[in-house]
């Protein structure tokens, strides 16, 4: 049968630094001829992996533009490839860069010059999920009961995602980070806001000019790790802790065995810090994680990636036929960088709290400065579903997504089972005007990113399905 080959980069400006993963993958039809075409990725090959420099700043609130397109045409030129091959891929702005004053420019001139870009600007709840994609954490924590947390720890931010059976059940974000304190001359260089926020309730806190090996640069990152071992611990309820960046902890399991990726990371697992040539406290950082006694009382496990976690999380994994009995609004297609959110539907009880949940937590995901975006809610686990329980969570569906919809947010639902042609059928009965999307027998997770394309002959719909995760078998 014919192979295609496709090609794939990711690129991740961080607070620290910025690098560059570009990946073949092959995809094959391995469904009979007679069969309806399922094409699948059959093999996956990292070609070239940059090497990680330091984020390229015109002044604090800056990202130099220039020097970051330098350096993506200067690894296509090493690997061999033209920005006109790729296929796919997501260039991702992420910790404290994407505070930055240009951030939204920066990933759109890029993706629009560098090649077929998904373009994520990742918040911190989705950059958890991506880094714990790329270290091979939510991989490992299929095959185990275990509640495990990954930690992400770049130059500005750790970010947690915390997972259990291949899910995501919570996330946090932390003001935690190697270059949340920098030197110069043996000096102290700069302090970061939230670090100044948290020094406030100190009788003397250091300051810029200080001593490099001053106590209270320990003291300043004592209380990061202590933070960090609370917040593991579920010990940590003060939602105003200067440290804290957007929500408390959301998952409600406590947490068994521990993760960590990130530039941090190198330090701990690897002896090889990345952090060291930027004259901050990441290494520093990295060894008191080591010796903290709290953190020491979970089980370690070590990442398929540190430092390029969330870069290698930047890739396509796989591209799906949807089944054939599906429901679509043929003038709304194609979709392209579709965000998925995954409604838990254990029961058929309660569709609409389940419902408005799933969509409220969606919101807060993926809207952009108050601007909401279409999203496609995804029904992995759906229960026997009688007529009645069909009608109940159409109900549901249009209840909190009719009144936001129109032909550039359509009702998108995918499902695993084979319920999409009775719910697509079902939501059109009771709103004929509703755009509606409704797929099945596609498998995705929260954070994945999905291309919808045009129905074909067959009345299936060709699916990619961009999980922002790459691992290596």
């Amino acid at each position: 049968m014919k192979t295609e080959k496709i090609f794939s980069v990711g690129i991740d400006i961080g607070t620290s630094t910025t690098k560059m993963v570009v990946s073949s993958f092959l995809l094959k039809n391995v469904a009979g001829v007679t069969h309806v075409p399922r094409i699948e990725i059959i093999e996956k090959t990292v070609l070239h992996q940059s090497p990680i420099i330091k984020t390229p700043f015109i002044n604090r609130d800056i990202i130099d533009m220039k020097k970051i397109e330098e350096f993506i045409f200067q690894q296509y030129q090493l690997a061999q490839i033209a920005p006109t091959d790729i296929s796919t891929g997501a260039i991702i702005i992420t910790g404290e860069s994407a505070t930055k004053e240009n951030a939204s420019e920066v990933v759109h001139t890029i993706a629009d010059g560098a090649g077929h870009f998904l373009v994520a600007t990742a918040g911190p709840d989705l950059e958890a999920i991506i880094a714990a994609k790329g270290a091979g954490t939510l991989q490992q924590s299929k095959n185990s009961a275990k509640v495990i947390a990954n930690i992400d720890i770049g130059g500005g931010t750790a970010n947690i995602a915390v997972m259990q059976f291949g899910e995501v059940i919570g996330t946090c974000t932390l003001h935690v980070g190697g270059r949340l304190i920098e030197f110069k001359d043996g000096r102290v260089q700069s302090i970061s806001p939230p670090l100044m926020r948290l020094m406030e309730q100190w009788a003397n806190p250091l300051a810029v000019g200080d001593a490099a090996d001053d106590a209270r640069v320990s003291q300043c990152i004592d209380e990061m790790v202590g933070t960090l071992a609370m917040i593991l611990s579920g010990q940590c309820t003060d939602g105003e802790h200067p440290l804290l960046l957007g929500h408390l902890p959301n998952w409600h399991k406590p947490v068994d065995a521990i993760v960590f990726s990130g530039g941090v990371a190198s330090c701990i697992y690897e002896n090889e810090c990345t952090q060291r040539q930027y004259d901050d406290i990441g290494e520093k950082l990295a060894k008191m994680l080591i010796q903290h006694e709290q953190l020491q009382s979970f089980l370690w496990l070590r990442p398929e990636e540190t430092a390029r976690a969330t870069v290698t999380g930047a890739g396509t994994q796989t591209t799906e036929i949807s089944g054939a009995t599906i429901q679509v609004d043929a003038e709304v297609l194609p979709l392209k960088n579709v965000p998925v959110f995954n409604c838990h539907m254990e029961s058929a009880k309660d569709f609409n709290t389940t419902v408005k949940t799933a969509v409220e937590r969606a919101d807060d995901l993926f809207s952009i400065q108050d601007n909401r975006s279409p999203f496609a809610l995804y029904f992995s686990e759906l229960p026997y579903l009688s007529f009645q329980d069909v009608h109940a969570l159409c109900q549901a569906i249009l209840q909190h997504l009719a009144t936001r919809c129109s032909k550039d947010i359509p009702i998108i639902i995918v499902i695993q089972s084979d319920y999409a042609k009775i719910i697509g059928q079902t939501i059109q009965a009771i709103h004929a005007t509703v755009p509606i999307i409704c797929i099945d027998q596609i498998k995705v997770e929260t954070g994945d990113y999905i291309d919808i394309g045009e129905a074909l002959p067959s009345g299936v719909v060709p699916v990619v399905v961009k999980t922002l995760a790459f691992h290596s078998k």
